[in-house]
């Protein structure tokens, strides 16, 4: 049973205790009724408190339970929602900490709530593609107003306790607490205060109203229309809200439940659930159990004071964990400090930052030009040029200088971090901690674990990780890791498309248009054309099997390197960021064609994002046979917040099991007949094969 039951004088006070949240799994749901049910039946009983155990009241559903049977069986949610609101006596909600979702609902289910300072307060089903679905889009209009309710409902955003609190008129509480450590002591005060109380009051039975309705609603499905154009759970809440200020209670309960089942069967909300799931288990690793002793990272150093080095530093100085920055000559340094202090001033003067802020963070950094410098750090980052040389120099310099037990990390995004690793007597302490650029703004990171590296560095980096606020997935080692491995082929179609006819412009609409963030020349263009260029150089003796288009390392021969020169794939204008189609460029292309005897055809928009997504899931199918990944969920999450994968898609590999693998098979084997494709490529993974003919999807 996971609800303690206890009777303190006359209030029995059923406790909540399935950790880490107290979700509202069937064995918890269960226990809040069958406690209910005793404090009923024992006439010493006056009144009832609920309340959870630990660091949380409820935070709602049991994440374990998302997408089996026992989420539906009974008692479910409303079932005991009723049995509360139906108890003949008196019911209090003590409320701390967290009381999100479905533990929200729960507490106004309840006769009287009483909140700690401090408690998070939301309805976050939105972020899930939902609503909320016992109902929270009823109630919370009942008690706090309309326009506060929608906000919340909407955003699915927190908001603390005392600031309800605050708000007069509220009746979200009925009494707030004086500190969270008082809060039993004054809940039971007041559960015997109301014991008497007749009739119970029932949040179900509070007016709700807006005095200016239909226009008011009508303004906020434009606001939402405008802000959530691929997700159609907001608006939706609109709609559900709408209901409890037009419908008597048990029909907007009804129309709620009906929003609610519908959006669980859209592929948006299976996309935001499997983000939820896959974020989450991206954390766990097989063999490196999470009571893993971790090492004390107390001070950071940073090799490079480029846009890499300073972007990485701030990641730590934001975290309140002093860096030191290496560079070899000064002008360097200084140029990376002005850049760190330009970014850190812009978010002062847009009031993202205050002032005391960016003085704490920029007291906590210091710079060098000595390795020797380094000997007191805990985890030592290099982010210089990519190249195997200049990466042996730097390993063998900190591995004369680092303490013993320091960390020590690559930000390499394609070598081979084991070689890395060997330039050193310490294996063991060396990791590939791959940020994506910008890298105080990107959510990814890429933690290449070596074939000697330690269980406990890699606990150690996945934990920093999170305090730096990245979302941190484990690959394992080969050319690209996952996500640049993935890309090449990603690349590599979308070359092969302009050769048979497409435009740059043609193709980045296409994928833009499907909802990645920015389409594959755009990219590039960003990320600077030369990069990919010197991988495809290196790789002409490594992989000289390899088909490439010849388009992109033409335009790098005429030094059309991307934003950063003013021109790539498209023109640019000094000062701005808009890409401008280049008729030098689809001269080229057109110039390329006719050498190749190349007659264009027409390449429909559907086809372009066939080839560019499934090319990523072909690959991916061969990482995860390859162990370089250990789930799909890691894969999709690499995508979601390192390269503009749509969100609403859930990833390419979960984008892949919503289409059906046996058509995404389908299509790959259309692309092998195409002669200027490449067939071998197109020959689908032994795994994705294997899924395909049984029928599964990708896990």
């Amino acid at each position: 049973m996971t609800a303690e039951y206890k009777v303190h004088g006359s209030v029995a006070v059923i406790t909540m205790a399935n950790p880490p949240v107290n979700g509202l799994g069937l064995a918890t749901r269960q226990g809040i009724v069958d406690g209910l049910g005793r404090a009923n039946a024992d006439a010493a009983v006056t009144s009832i408190v609920i309340t959870g155990a630990g660091g949380a009241f409820s935070g709602g559903a049991d994440i374990k339970e998302f997408g089996t049977d026992k989420s539906l069986q009974e008692p479910n949610l409303l079932s005991v929602i009723a049995a509360i609101e139906n108890s003949a006596k008196p019911v209090v909600a003590a409320m701390h900490s967290v009381a999100m979702g479905g533990g929200l609902e729960l507490a106004l289910g309840c006769h009287y709530r009483i909140a700690a300072p401090g408690c998070s307060i939301a309805l976050p089903e939105v972020k899930l593609g939902l609503i909320p679905g016992a109902g929270g889009t009823q109630r919370l209009p009942r008690v706090i107003g309309v326009e506060a309710a929608l906000n919340l409902i909407v955003s699915g955003e927190s908001v603390k306790s005392e600031m309800i609190g605050a708000v007069p008129g509220q009746k979200l509480f009925d009494k707030m607490a004086a500190s969270a450590e008082s809060l039993a002591t004054e809940a039971l005060a007041f559960a015997q205060s109301v014991a008497d109380a007749r009739p119970l009051p029932l949040v179900r039975n509070f007016p709700c109203k807006h005095p200016e309705g239909d226009a008011y609603f009508q303004f906020a499905r434009n606001m939402v229309k405008g802000m959530a154009k691929n997700f159609p759970a907001p608006a939706k809440c609109v709609d559900a809200v709408e209901a409890a200020t037009k419908k008597k209670f048990a029909e907007g309960m009804l129309v709620e439940r009906e929003i609610f089942i519908n959006l669980m069967w859209t592929a948006e909300s299976r996309a935001l659930r499997h983000l939820f799931m896959a974020e989450r288990a991206a954390s766990k690793i097989p063999d490196v159990p999470s009571d893993t002793p971790k090492r004390d990272i107390k001070q950071v150093g940073v090799i490079g004071a480029g846009t890499m080095g300073g972007g990485i530093s701030m990641n730590f100085l934001n975290a309140g964990i002093p860096v030191k920055i290496l560079e070899m000559k000064q002008e360097a340094l200084d140029r990376g400090i002005a850049t760190i202090k330009k970014n850190y001033e812009a978010q002062v003067k847009k009031g993202k930052l205050k002032q005391d802020k960016y003085d704490q963070r920029m007291a906590l950094l210091t710079t060098t030009l000595s390795y020797d410098d380094f000997k007191d750090c805990d985890l030592i980052i290099e982010a210089v040029f990519e190249e195997m040389g200049v990466k042996e120099a730097v390993f063998k310099q900190l591995d004369a200088v680092a303490k013993p037990g320091a960390i020590l990390a690559s930000n390499t995004s394609t070598l081979d971090v084991d070689k890395i690793a060997a330039f050193t007597k310490r294996p063991q302490d060396v990791v590939g901690m791959h940020f994506f650029s910008p890298a105080n703004v990107m959510k990814l990171l890429e933690v290449v674990r070596g074939k000697d590296t330690a269980k406990d560095v890699l606990a150690t980096v996945m934990a920093i990780g999170k305090k730096i606020k990245k979302t941190s997935v484990v690959s394992g080692v080969c050319d690209g890791f996952i996500g640049n491995r993935m890309i090449e082929q990603y690349s590599r179609q979308a070359g092969f498309l302009l050769d048979e006819g497409c435009t740059p412009q043609q193709v980045d609409r296409a994928v833009e248009k499907f909802g990645f963030a920015m389409g594959p020349f755009r990219m590039g263009d960003l990320a600077g054309n030369d990069i990919g260029w010197a991988i495809r150089k290196r790789r002409a003796t490594e992989r000289a099997d390899m088909k490439y288009s010849r388009t992109a390392d033409k335009l790098c021969e005429l030094g059309r390197f991307g934003q950063k020169t003013g021109a790539g794939w498209y023109d640019y204008q000094a000062g701005k960021r808009d890409a401008i189609p280049s008729d030098l460029v689809n001269k080229m292309i057109e110039d390329h064609r006719k050498e190749l005897g190349i007659t264009p055809r027409k390449i429909s928009d559907e086809e372009i994002v066939q080839r560019l997504v499934f090319s990523l899931v072909n690959e991916g199918a061969h990482i995860l046979e390859d162990g370089i990944a250990s789930k799909s969920g890691d894969i999709d999450m690499v995508y979601l917040t390192g390269y503009g994968f749509p969100i609403h898609r859930g990833g390419p590999m979960h984008y892949a099991s919503e289409v059906g693998l046996f058509n995404v098979v389908q299509a790959m084997d259309r692309f092998a007949k195409n002669p200027l494709d490449d067939a071998e490529f197109w020959k689908p993974a032994p795994l994705l094969a294997k899924l395909a003919a049984e029928g599964k999807s990708f896990q």
